[in-house]
């Protein structure tokens, strides 16, 4: 590939209308939401999240895609984010994403492409879009930069959906994290190894999750 085709595959992979199913899903804004927490409070949430949640995906990738380039095994990198995403109920909704994911590199190559890595069901997001990365010749800082502003993008655009909001609202929201944003790319991108992705917790999120994962009324999975 070249890298053309790596600066297309970054935007593809940025894009809202790429058919992963990231529609079904709020960044765990409407969890949180529903345990009371004010609209008012979606910002700092927001940066919460960056800080969080989307710090170990993006760290996870980023390994992830570096093992792949280098032939060896995804296991360990799975695990070492299955560590540090203790919720079954987190976990299950990054599945159901990378699945959207999976099924696009099914289209893009054989299973027995190496550069793709192991034939993965029920990877999750961070694994399965470096897979993508990997055979489309995606930087690692491009891979990182993708997962955040996908983190972002799903809370603003499930903000929309679920508090009465003026949509310039959120994409203000979406520059003024933008600082942070790159922080984190800058911290994740020359990971290399399982035992480099950083551990942070967001245990009231986690809360907020399960009992969401029981809600009967709802517009999101997760």
């Amino acid at each position: 590939m070249s890298s053309a085709t790596g600066s297309l595959a970054t935007l593809l992979l940025g894009d809202a209308r790429l058919p992963t199913g990231g529609h079904t899903q709020s960044g765990g804004l409407e969890p949180a939401l529903l345990a009371g927490m004010p609209s008012g409070d979606i910002p700092a949430y927001l940066t919460t999240r960056l800080r969080t949640a989307t710090l170990v995906d993006a760290a996870t990738a980023v390994v992830a895609l570096r093992v792949l380039l280098a032939g060896g095994p995804l296991e360990p990198v799975e695990q070492a984010w299955a560590a540090r995403t203790p919720s079954h109920v987190v976990r299950q909704a990054s599945v159901e994403l990378g699945r959207g994911y999976e099924r696009l590199l099914a289209r893009l190559t054989e299973e027995r492409d190496v550069r793709s890595g192991q034939v993965r069901r029920g990877a999750p997001r961070p694994i399965a879009i470096a897979r993508i990365a990997a055979r489309l010749d995606v930087s690692a800082t491009d891979l990182a930069r993708v997962i955040c502003h996908d983190d972002v993008q799903s809370v603003c655009a499930a903000a929309l959906k679920l508090a009465p909001l003026d949509p310039v609202d959120t994409v203000v929201w979406a520059l003024e994290v933008a600082p942070l944003v790159e922080q984190i790319v800058v911290q994740v991108a020359d990971l290399r190894t399982p035992a480099d992705i950083p551990a942070p917790a967001a245990p009231a999120a986690e809360i907020w999750q399960h009992a969401h994962a029981t809600a009967r009324r709802r517009l999101f999975r997760a």
